[in-house]
């Protein structure tokens, strides 16, 4: 039998969290099929974003999800070629806040924003805090406290992965104290990714088969059907 990968992620609701002791979320379970079909055991850990990062980057860890892809990552970092979930970046205001948003960053300029540490927003966003088009955000270590100080109007806009964001307001039942802004941000792309120190260049390869014959077979279509289901509910 092959030696078991260790996999980390970050407990990110809806894609991957904790439950009475197991590993569950969407894209666990679009992971785990893909090692299930390629007859590989893995181990899945939760793991602060900061540490999981590091640990692809020194190799105690095999691959990390769900990552973005950025420059300073692909060079410790063996990203997969396929997608494994596009994920949708948006705002989220208290709601009786008027500010609106056009898809233009620098009429935001005013506003103060809240970020989670060492996340990537996605290149739009990112590049919007580096050039100083926006200001520098307020930083927490959680989505949770993220929430919790928009709340307390500590920020005006909260920038979130939009499922994790609506799966945390949902959970703390505040779901009619904040709003989405329309349009998103921006849709990016996210992957597994494999320690480069590890040398895992042909399971990655295989890991990009499976996953695209899933895509083909329905299989994957299926368990994102779930993350429709959500934001329907959450309307």
């Amino acid at each position: 039998m092959a030696a078991t990968l260790e996999l980390v992620t970050l407990q990110y609701p809806p894609y991957q969290y904790e439950e009475n002791g197991q590993i569950k979320g969407l894209v666990v379970d679009i992971v785990k099929e893909v090692f299930r079909r390629m007859q590989q055991p893995v181990n899945i850990t939760l793991m602060p974003w900061t540490r999981s990062i590091k640990m692809i980057e020194d190799g105690t860890a095999d691959a990390v999800f769900t990552a973005y892809k950025t420059a300073d990552r692909e060079v410790f970092a063996d990203y997969s070629k396929e997608v494994l979930m596009p994920q949708a970046v948006s705002f989220f205001v208290l709601s009786e806040s008027n500010i609106k948003f056009d898809g233009d960053l620098q009429k935001l300029a005013n506003y103060s924003f809240g970020v989670v540490n060492k996340i990537s927003y996605g290149d739009v966003f990112d590049s919007a805090v580096k050039n100083k088009i926006i200001k520098m955000p307020d930083i927490t270590y959680t989505g949770e406290q993220n929430i919790d100080k928009l709340l307390a109007k500590r920020f005006d806009i909260l920038v979130s992965n939009k499922y994790g964001a609506l799966d945390i307001l949902k959970n703390k039942r505040v779901l009619h104290k904040v709003k989405a802004l329309s349009p998103v941000l921006q849709t990016i792309p996210s992957y597994i990714a494999f320690s480069k120190k590890r040398k895992l260049s042909l399971i990655r390869d295989k890991f990009d088969e499976i996953l695209l014959s899933m895509k083909k077979d329905g299989s994957y279509e299926r368990i994102m059907a779930i993350q429709n289901k959500m934001e329907f509910k959450n309307k």
